[in-house]
């Protein structure tokens, strides 16, 4: 029986345990999240870039980037067959409101009500990257005392209830203490509760690294590197990349007519043109014989920023890209939304059963630790074995205790290890270190030899305690590869 089944039946007793309680309509939403897309919440200190960041993740511009009213509220983007925008209201009733959207984000009219009055707006819209995934954005972060700041804690760190979020995409500009505060509590403490493994770190606005010269994505890649290989960093989330994300915001909405007005600046000689970018007021104002009027330009800065400028309108003169999609798929790459998207779908999607069932235990086990019930410890202990014995669970500890530093050994050792686990991704090419074409034979012999080298390691008697426990869930994990690989023939 796979994890999301057991989970599913432990869910079904409780819901029995707690017919006619407060509790009874709260698990059965806890359930039908097992059959909904993954919820990932984009959180980050105040501009940081998250609604940006969430445009381009959508590939629609649907959150609004400026500080008004709604980017105060936490806002979810989910899929849906209809365009609704709904606000649900502290002690009161949901209501529906009124919104317009023409080429920009959604503009909601909040119709007289208080924005601190609302608990969360709901965007309902058709979106293909919305039907996996479920996006939340959330007020920026900064001190406990801010309004706005303690939404987004209520929201990801509540006291005395599960977080509705699966996993986070936290955005860092660099290394702030209360960056690590906030990640700390989110993911909290408890060995059930694994601390790196639904967060990945984003570092913001890279192209700003640079001040905007060519080579600030190189110089952000360099510095994103770095932070992924801290210890206080890796204890808090799996990976840090790099995205330059007003520059990923417009790759996936880029227009026909944008890149006309830039195909002008890439006609220039390469000396012209190095000139009029040498700043934004430069490129604002200079050249008149451009043909681009100031309204123009001033909406090339807005969407692209002057590194987006700059970079578009190279790679439009050295014709690598030629044509809009092609544009746009480049801009993706460089921006670093193609890596971001690619990092979510192997360390969350693929993990998506995992960590929605882990979300579920962990509200069922408040539950019945905070309001016990005649039958209710059959269900703690159900949910206790399934956290115990299941062997996703088991990875996921592994990992967390790697990134602790409580399980060490050998560098090349413990990169084996936690690759063999997961930890670099779900997929088995991954975990084996192979390209993802790799032959199922190839895959079926590199797996037997992982599995003959952890097998001689938790034997070996030299090899600690920590490691030997290490050990076993890797061979474990081999054996599921291979299991899986068996399958395919």
């Amino acid at each position: 029986m796979s994890l999301s089944d057991r989970t599913r039946d432990v869910l079904g007793q409780a819901i029995t345990v707690y017919r006619g309680t407060a509790d009874a309509a709260r698990l059965t939403a806890v359930r039908d999240r097992l059959d909904a897309p993954l919820r990932v919440a984009v959180a980050g200190r105040v501009k940081a870039g998250k609604s940006t960041l969430l445009n381009a993740l959508v590939g629609e511009r649907l959150a609004p980037t400026d500080a008004g009213e709604c980017t105060r509220i936490v806002t979810w983007y989910r899929d849906g067959h209809a365009y609704q925008v709904q606000a649900l209201i502290r002690n009161g009733q949901p209501r529906t409101l009124r919104f317009t959207r023409d080429d920009g984000p959604v503009t909601v009219d909040l119709d007289g009500l208080d924005a601190a009055t609302i608990e969360q707006l709901t965007v309902t819209w058709p979106a293909q990257a919305l039907r996996t995934l479920t996006l939340i954005d959330t007020p920026g972060i900064g001190s406990l005392s801010d309004q706005n700041s303690r939404h987004t804690w209520d929201l990801l760190v509540p006291d005395d209830e599960e977080t509705p979020a699966d996993a986070v995409v936290y955005l860092l500009r660099h290394l702030h203490p209360g960056d690590i505060e906030f990640l700390r509590a989110f993911h909290d403490t408890e060995v059930s509760r694994p601390s790196p493994v639904n967060a990945i770190g984003v570092l913001s606005r890279a192209d700003e690294i640079g001040a905007g010269r060519p080579d600030s994505m190189a110089s952000a890649r360099r510095i994103a590197a770095r932070l992924g290989t801290d210890a206080n960093v890796r204890r808090l989330v799996q990976s840090v990349v790099p995205v330059a994300g007003l520059l990923a915001e417009t790759a996936v909405t880029l227009t026909e007519i944008e890149v006309a007005q830039l195909r002008k600046v890439a006609a220039l000689p390469v000396k012209q043109a190095e000139e009029l970018l040498l700043s934004a007021d430069r490129f604002a104002s200079a050249m008149p014989e451009l043909g681009l009027t100031d309204l123009e330009r001033a909406a090339l800065l807005t969407r692209f920023g002057l590194f987006g400028v700059r970079l578009t309108s190279t790679l439009l003169r050295r014709e690598v890209a030629t044509t809009a999609s092609a544009l746009s798929k480049e801009l993706a790459d460089r921006s670093g939304l193609t890596q971001l998207r690619d990092i979510i779908g192997s360390l969350f999607l693929e993990r998506r059963d995992i960590l929605k069932s882990r979300s579920a235990l962990l509200a069922l086990a408040d539950i019945t630790r905070a309001r016990p019930r005649p039958g209710g410890e059959a269900v703690a202990a159900a949910v206790e074995e399934i956290m115990a014995s299941a062997h996703p669970f088991n990875e996921l500890r592994v990992l967390s205790s790697l990134r602790a530093g409580w399980i060490t050994g050998r560098p090349d050792v413990v990169a084996d290890l936690e690759r063999l686990i997961g930890g670099s991704g779900n997929a088995t090419s991954e975990r084996l270190d192979l390209p993802p074409d790799a032959a199922p034979a190839e895959q079926s012999a590199t797996a037997r030899q992982a599995l003959a080298r952890w097998q001689r390691r938790a034997e070996n008697p030299l090899t600690s305690y920590e490691m030997t426990v290490a050990a076993r869930i890797a061979i474990r994990s081999c054996e599921g590869m291979l299991a899986r690989l068996d399958q395919r023939r």
